[in-house]
């Protein structure tokens, strides 16, 4: 079996495919259960963000598994396989691992260095679980790639060559002034209670926010999430998501990022807000701040044409991060990634001939239980002591004999080009495939 990833992100897609691709929470587990189903993959999870959507799995065929990946993806997505194709990128094996473990890092995010990725690869191997569609290999992967992000977070300066989408779309909105200095004494409405809409809201309180309204469909949600916000000159509240018209008005920010597959607000909710806002006599002469950051968007994109509003959403970002300056950390990660990749397809490689060792081990033991059965047929007044002392001298004779090989074939193993290694050790010791595999599923359970 070997890994393999069929996806599409900002950097190959223009954002309005992404918005059609994107898929919706309840989708990614019956995606990955297909996924699962399917003759080519054994293992598969899916991971899902407002700027790529991607399906890992391991296979037993290369170009079925992309085939059937792909077909997979756009029918989940409802977007045509003929036109989500060129989108697409494959990467298999050490460069399926490599590319995980770049975006665990942050190195493929939209804003360089972002630590939020980190969750969502946490999340998407959380849900493969649940939906057991995730194997020792997954398993393996998604953990290490979660390691080796907080590796170049702690190591590095990567923080320093971006932010979350939160700070960094509120950097757009404020258009070169500090962020804190520009929502200081501010009126926030977060739409969503989420993820991102729990960090949107949080760092608005931080930077000074005087009053903040949390709209969610769920209102015990925004309640413990405005609850552990409010304080310190700090109003916030929760109100139902039908409120969300409502507040609209009232406030000078809007962070919007919900998992609705429609819009939350149109041009004409925003036109009306807008017109109730009472323009400089009213609100005052800032324009009205809104930054949506769903994937499918939240906010009608007819919304840039409005006077006195500033939108800032997934395509805007994508446009700004395009010219933001990369960090001399950046290179730093990139060798973490490159030694941590070597290491794990040693690891990987090493584990995969485990199984072929131990069914030799195993027929051996069954060879000397066998022999010393013979020997007690043939020399029945053996006594307990002397039975126990010739079995266990067989016994050490097979483990040494043993020992330096299987040691060495596992080192050889792991290096690159060794997966033919536990091939040879079947053939040369003639051992049964079944045998072998009966090995392998018992581990495998207790990944």
């Amino acid at each position: 079996m070997s890994l393999l990833v069929v996806g599409l992100s900002h950097r190959t897609a223009p954002v309005s495919v992404l918005e059609r691709a994107a898929l919706a929470p309840e989708a990614r587990g019956k995606l990955l259960q297909d996924a699962v189903g399917a003759e080519p993959t054994a293992e598969a999870a899916v991971l899902s963000t407002c700027n790529r959507i991607e399906l890992y799995a391991d296979v037993d065929k290369f170009h079925a598994g992309v085939a059937e990946l792909s077909s997979l993806l756009a029918a989940h997505s409802g977007v045509d396989l003929e036109e989500l194709t060129p989108y697409l990128y494959v990467h298999y094996e050490d460069r399926a691992v490599h590319h995980l473990f770049s975006v665990g890092c942050g190195l493929d995010s939209m804003v360089v260095g972002e630590g939020q990725i980190l969750g969502q690869i946490k999340d998407a191997l959380a849900v493969a679980q649940e939906q057991h569609t995730a194997g020792r290999l997954l398993n393996d992967l998604f953990q290490q790639a979660l390691r080796v992000g907080k590796r170049a977070h702690s190591e590095t300066g990567i923080d320093r060559a971006g932010q979350s989408l939160v700070t960094f779309g509120l950097e757009q909105l404020a258009a070169g002034r500090p962020v804190a200095e520009w929502v200081r004494g501010r009126r926030a409405l977060v739409i969503g209670a989420g993820s991102m809409s729990s960090l949107a809201a949080t760092v608005l309180a931080r930077a000074g926010v005087t009053e903040l309204v949390i709209a969610n469909r769920t209102l015990e949600r925004a309640r413990r999430l405005a609850d552990g916000l409010g304080g310190d000159g700090l109003t916030a509240r929760a109100v139902p998501a039908a409120a969300t018209l409502d507040e609209l008005p009232h406030a000078d920010v809007v962070v919007s990022c919900t998992g609705a597959t429609g819009l939350v607000l149109t041009a004409d909710d925003v036109a009306a807000a807008l017109a109730a806002r009472g323009g400089p006599d009213g609100a005052g002469d800032e324009p009205l701040a809104l930054l949506d950051l769903a994937m499918p968007r939240d906010v009608d994109a007819a919304v840039h044409r409005l006077d006195g509003v500033r939108l800032v959403d997934i395509e805007t970002l994508a446009e700004a991060a395009a010219d933001a300056p990369m960090a001399a950390d950046v290179d730093k990660v990139r060798g973490i990634v490159a030694d941590e990749v070597a290491a794990f397809g040693a690891a990987q490689r090493a584990a995969r001939i485990t199984p072929t060792v131990v069914a030799l081990r195993a027929m051996a033991a069954d060879v000397v239980t066998a022999e010393m059965a013979r020997l007690e047929g043939r020399l029945p007044g053996l006594d307990d002591r002397q039975r126990a002392e010739i079995t266990q001298t067989v016994r050490r004779v097979v483990d040494k004999l043993l020992h330096a090989p299987t040691v060495r074939v596992k080192q050889l193993a792991g290096e690159p080009g060794g997966a033919g290694y536990a091939d040879a050790l079947r053939e040369l010791f003639d051992l049964d495939p079944q045998t072998v595999a009966a090995v392998s599923n018992p581990e495998q359970e207790r990944q």
